[in-house]
């Protein structure tokens, strides 16, 4: 502007003609409109650094991620068009070659949605690409699908997510590992968690009747599309079985890993105790128990009533110390022992993996029972099997043990009562989803193996195939 000023009073001066009045004011004039529009900008600048950017035109504000308005992962304006969302697991197969993933990518696009996250499974011909999207909840997974498939993908493979899948792959694995370093019992669980919904079998080396069982699998395991078999460090075979959608050798090599963690650690179990004073004011600890406690546990079984024993393992009662090796290990569930002041054992809970079911039992000395110690423990078991990410637990029993379907009642849960060959099946429903199992939606759907593990519980066990 000085400048401009200068030139103005110059001419002035000299006494210019018209044409050099003319030029001075056209100058003068665009001097003065570009210092104005540079000085709006730098205003709206400083006012508006810190403002989101523009929304679309009709669009609603976006739910921060994780926050969901259904169980089955629907979102409030999620999307990026805004209204509700869902999330959904994808898998499928690619050939391995330049532009295949854009492909995809551009399918995904053209449907308005997120890639959350995205995981690279290669294969001896081809990949598998795992992506977690949060797609609009008015797109139907079947339309989806079969634009993937005619993108190049095959075998596609889609299902409901929820916001628990929004843990980044190398942290959920970490985590699992630290479960796993910590307790035995965790690998079953730990191999669920990584896998997906898949069953889960130990089948031990030796039976409870001491034969063998002939069950082994190679130190590095064996895949079979749709079936690992691990050898599991305390004998006999670890089978993972998920027929809904076959494993790759990625997953194969992250489950390896994770027993050979637990071989390396040895057994193990957390050693915290609880303090629990009863009504009669005698003091009695809880904490888990292992095969350390075996001579334990079969004292306890000597000064038990054949009528008490005969109730919980539901078959001859000379066999119960059979069962006791398989029971307390940590690789088929986990159990909670009670113990006095002076150190002897009185009563055990057992929260067994039985597959795709998880089942409680208990067995309480009978000068220790109607104290309200197979309550407590039931109470306890029912906690871990929430922890557990269980949906029910079940208990196998005769009707005319009262104790047990009085201390079931109590939980203040949903039962289900069946009577099988004179035996007494009592489930309770720990989540709201196991009243109705759902399958998967897409191209597949999931079908658990029915096959089941049978446990060390006398004939009643045979009820439950």
């Amino acid at each position: 502007m000085t400048d401009v000023t200068d030139a103005m009073t110059t001419l002035s001066g000299h006494r210019p003609d018209g044409s050099h009045l003319l030029l001075a004011a056209l100058i003068l004039a665009s001097t003065v409109a570009l210092v104005a529009m540079a000085a709006f900008h730098t205003w709206r600048a400083r006012r508006h650094s810190n403002d989101p950017p523009p929304k679309d035109p009709g669009s609603s504000d976006p739910t921060p991620d994780g926050a969901t308005g259904s169980a089955d992962g629907a979102e409030a304006g999620g999307g990026p068009g805004g209204g509700e969302t869902v999330l959904w697991r994808m898998r499928t197969t690619v050939r391995d070659a330049p532009g295949s993933l854009a492909a995809l990518c551009l399918v995904i696009a053209r449907f308005r949605i997120d890639i959350l996250t995205l995981q690279t499974h290669p294969l001896a011909e081809g990949t598998v690409d795992e992506f977690l999207l949060r797609a609009p909840a008015s797109l139907p997974s079947q339309e989806l699908t079969g634009q993937i498939e005619a993108a190049g993908g095959t075998a596609t493979w889609i299902e409901r997510a929820d916001t628990h899948d929004l843990v980044d792959t190398p942290t959920r694995v970490l985590s699992l590992a630290t479960r796993t370093a910590l307790d035995a019992a965790e690998l079953p669980l730990a191999l669920r968690q990584l896998l997906g919904r898949c069953t889960i079998h130990s089948l031990p080396a030796v039976s409870v009747t001491g034969r063998p069982t002939g069950q082994s699998a190679p130190v590095e395991g064996v895949l079979e599309e749709t079936v690992m078999r691990l050898r599991d460090p305390s004998g006999g075979v670890i089978s993972v079985e998920r027929p809904y959608l076959p494993f790759t050798p990625t997953e194969f090599a992250r489950a390896r890993a994770l027993v050979e963690l637990d071989a390396r650690l040895g057994p193990r179990v957390p050693r915290s105790t609880d303090i629990l004073t009863l009504p009669e004011g005698n003091e009695i600890t809880v904490r888990r128990a292992d095969r350390s406690d075996l001579a334990a546990a079969r004292a306890m079984h000597d000064r038990c009533s054949p009528d008490t024993l005969g109730l919980r393992y539901h078959g001859p009662v000379g066999d119960a110390d059979r069962y006791l090796n398989h029971l307390l290990s940590p690789r088929f569930g986990r159990t909670l022992a009670v113990q006095t002041a002076s150190g002897k054992l009185v009563a055990l809970g057992h929260l067994l993996w039985d597959g795709d079911e998880t089942e409680v039992a208990l067995l309480v000395e009978d000068d220790w029972q109607r104290r309200g110690i197979g309550s407590e423990l039931l109470g306890r078991l029912v906690q871990l099997a929430e922890e557990a990410g269980c949906d029910s637990v079940y208990a196998v029993t005769q009707s005319r043990n009262t104790g047990m379907v009085a201390a079931m009642r109590a939980l203040g849960l949903p039962l289900d009562y069946q009577i099988e060959e004179g035996t007494l099946v009592i489930t309770a429903r720990l989540s709201a989803s196991a009243a109705e199992p759902t399958g998967t939606t897409g191209e597949r759907t999931a079908r658990p193996s029915d096959e089941r593990t049978v446990r060390p519980s006398g004939p009643a066990e045979g009820a439950r195939r």
